[in-house]
């Protein structure tokens, strides 16, 4: 007499059944913390581009890039390099990881964040214009409640920015209502170049004052991107 030591196809069937079960249940969990991860390496990411952007200042009696009209002045991304932790290979800005957030979904971007090139004429500007030249920390009175950077969204109507002299730079400016999540009358704006949904139901923020932290989508409006 031999002794059966098999599975059976039914014991077979149930444990792959477990095993999926168990899967199932973990799955969305592993996710999440993915995308917890993903955010705090982005966060990490601006902290250090903030931390470039004091160095910056500091060298340049405390002028700071905005926004880029043209192809002709040097975007932040570049200006800020030798003041990163992160040091480039060469001259290639694209091989600074620093500049990349995880979770943008096409890993060919390397542009991730979008910046402030929005000017006002004063308080009752409510519409505003572009603007591009630098500008001197000294004389903006609410650093701290005035967005630099945040992320930038994906989508058919972004460009992928490759290189440093792309005509499409300037779409890495936010400049007008239709730059943001949501416009004036909280209608979702579709081409949007703040990201909608990039962690969470927001995105990540660095300030003047060179402070990084989360904004809701739905809490974007005129007020944070005024240097005045």
């Amino acid at each position: 007499m031999h002794k059966r030591t098999g599975f059976t196809l039914i014991e077979l069937l149930v444990v792959i059944a477990i095993i999926a079960l168990l899967m199932g249940i973990l799955m969305p969990a592993l996710q999440q913390v993915k995308k917890h991860a993903y955010q705090a390496v982005c966060t990490n990411n601006l902290r250090q581009i903030g931390l470039g952007a004091y160095m910056y200042a500091e060298s340049n009696d405390q002028f700071v890039p905005r926004g880029l009209v043209t192809t002709e002045r040097e975007p932040w991304f570049i200006l800020f390099m030798s003041h990163l932790s992160q040091k480039p290979v060469g001259d290639d800005y694209s091989s600074v990881e620093i500049y990349r957030c995880p979770a943008y979904p096409d890993k060919d971007q390397t542009v991730c964040y979008v910046i402030n090139g929005w000017g006002f004429r004063g308080e009752s500007d409510i519409v505003g214009s572009e603007y591009s030249a630098p500008t001197k920390l000294s004389n903006l009175s609410r650093r701290a409640d005035t967005l630099y950077l945040v992320d930038n969204e994906d989508g058919p109507w972004r460009p992928i920015i490759t290189n440093a002299t792309q005509v499409e730079l300037y779409t890495c400016d936010v400049r007008s209502w239709s730059d943001l999540p949501y416009d004036e009358d909280g209608d979702l704006n579709l081409t949007r170049r703040v990201a909608l949904e990039r962690h969470r139901e927001g995105h990540n923020a660095l300030w003047f004052d060179w402070h990084v932290s989360y904004v809701e989508a739905m809490d974007q409006n005129i007020e944070l991107w005024r240097t005045h």
